[in-house]
């Protein structure tokens, strides 16, 4: 029987399951999220076990509690006793993605405007200096620290909204939405000018200029749908 380390028992839940467990999971589940939006795992993939313990380093238990943890975020796809698929990526999808998260990210932008005080207008401005030091340009070597920020900033948008669950349900929706971005960035450059796009919102919010704010949100959220309908792309293992 091959020698195995403790945290490696310690993850499919052997004796002695503890932090180490909960440190091992988080990094699967980290590692393999990047990788689905990366496109490294491809849309439709089964996800077969025996296969990505070896490629993650960690033991099948560790593993299947990542990938449900990744179900729950519907980045993966349960088959019932088949096991997982990567979930697809279509522009049915995105589409769908995007009347819900500006449904709801416009109206909590609305009410930060309305109700957002000084600590608020400091959060924000010190996200969108942040995330403007790491886009001018926006390459693709550079995504995931410019990913890192540009959540970084729309949450800070929206932070003086007030509603714990409107910004949970705004996290999941952004997970998905970078999977998208991800695509978009990595089919090459669109005709668009993101931190021109960010600056204006910006603008718009710290003025109290509540219309004009979410018409400026509304047309940078949809900009990434329209990048990758004018690039041609049309989604993988849609079914």
């Amino acid at each position: 029987m091959a020698k195995r380390s403790f945290l490696t028992l310690v993850a499919d839940g052997e004796p002695g399951a503890g932090d180490g467990s909960r440190t091992l999971i988080e990094r699967a589940y980290m590692q393999l999220r990047d990788d689905i939006v990366e496109g490294r795992l491809a849309p439709g993939e089964r996800m077969r076990v025996e296969h990505l313990k070896a490629r993650y380093d960690v033991g099948a238990g560790t593993l299947r509690e990542a990938i449900t943890r990744l179900a729950s975020d519907a980045l993966v796809v349960a088959e019932g006793q088949r096991g997982f698929r990567v979930a697809a990526a279509t522009l049915a999808d995105l589409e769908d993605l995007t009347r819900l998260r500006l449904h709801i990210e416009i109206d909590a932008l609305r009410q930060s405007i309305r109700h957002g005080g000084e600590a608020w207008r400091a959060a924000l401005q010190q996200a969108f200096e942040e995330l403007s030091s790491a886009e001018q340009p926006l390459r693709p070597e550079n995504r995931r620290c410019w990913e890192q920020l540009n959540t970084r900033f729309h949450e800070a948008l929206v932070e003086g909204c007030g509603s714990a669950w409107t910004m949970r349900l705004l996290r999941t929706l952004g997970r998905h939405s970078e999977r998208y971005r991800s695509i978009s960035i990595r089919l090459g450059p669109a005709p668009r000018d993101v931190h021109a796009e960010h600056r204006l919102i910006y603008e718009m919010a710290l003025s109290g200029q509540e219309a004009r704010a979410a018409l400026a949100l509304e047309a940078h959220i949809r900009a990434t749908p329209d990048a990758l309908a004018y690039a041609g792309w049309g989604g993988g293992a849609s079914a």
